[in-house]
């Protein structure tokens, strides 16, 4: 898990996030953004940021099983979404995968993602362990 901290002297996040985070030792994992997307490449939740933070937030996690790693061992996120009202939302979701202390994480709005129906996308990078890291071909 990434060391995270809230920085003294800086605003005390408000949401599922830290200010900052130690990179622990082990294998750095650079997550590709994901969007709302299932396996077999259909929109999850049209319309709805809640499904579809959820399912982007799958996507991260079975990246990180496929190579030995948890949500837990996620340093950071960045988080673009095309509608910042949806920001309770998404950060109820992201409460339900993460866990004190929370990866440091920037949020964005954009104008708009890949294809017009995705409401959020969110790459990520995770520090595994080096004895947990499986390879991949």
């Amino acid at each position: 898990m990434a060391d995270a901290f809230d920085a003294p002297g800086t605003v005390k996040p408000f949401g599922i996030f830290s200010s900052a985070a130690w990179q622990p030792e082990g294998k750095v994992l650079h997550i590709a953004g994901q969007v709302a997307q299932d396996a077999t490449g259909a929109l999850v939740g049209k319309d709805d940021i809640r499904a579809q933070t959820r399912q982007v937030l799958e996507n991260i996690r079975t990246v990180l099983a496929g190579v030995g790693g948890t949500m837990d061992d996620v340093a950071r996120v960045t988080v673009y979404v095309t509608d910042m009202s949806g920001l309770a939302q998404i950060h109820e979701v992201r409460g339900q995968y993460f866990r004190r202390p929370y990866p440091a994480s920037t949020l964005v709005e954009v104008k708009r993602l890949v294809k017009p129906d995705y409401l959020i996308e969110i790459d990520a990078v995770a520090v595994i362990p080096a004895d947990r890291v499986k390879r991949t071909s």
